[in-house]
């Protein structure tokens, strides 16, 4: 009871850290787009992904003893495909697709995390 209890504190925390760290970016944004991405300062993005990966691992430690189906939750998914990857190689992936797509700013970050880096990474 404790263990779920500190588990919920822990997301709880990590979406209000997300939260703070996207509103400063633009306050009428739910989804952080290239826009932001392109603009922030590298602190800013290594703080987003950390709040992002650290989400993935207090849902996975969540349900560590009964993990959702594929079909259920992507975290599983997002995990296996994400495997290998650092703060940094990601945050070097993200600013590299951006430069590479200028055209493109309005796609959501998470979109070309899941799309770009999970999918193919979940294949290998």
């Amino acid at each position: 009871m404790a263990m779920k209890l500190e588990m919920r504190a822990a997301l709880a925390a990590t979406c209000l850290a997300l939260t703070l760290v996207a509103a400063p970016a633009r306050a009428d944004v739910a989804m952080v787009t290239g826009e932001q991405w392109t603009t922030s300062s590298d602190a800013v993005k290594k703080a987003y992904l950390v709040g992002l990966a650290n989400m993935v691992q207090a849902e996975v430690a969540y349900h560590a003893k009964n993990p959702p189906s594929d079909e259920q939750s992507f975290v599983p998914r997002l995990a296996r495909g994400m495997q290998g990857q650092s703060v940094d190689s990601v945050r070097m992936s993200l600013d590299k697709w951006y430069a590479a797509n200028p055209t493109r700013l309005k796609r959501p970050v998470l979109d070309i995390i899941w799309f770009e880096m999970a999918v193919p990474g979940m294949k290998k």
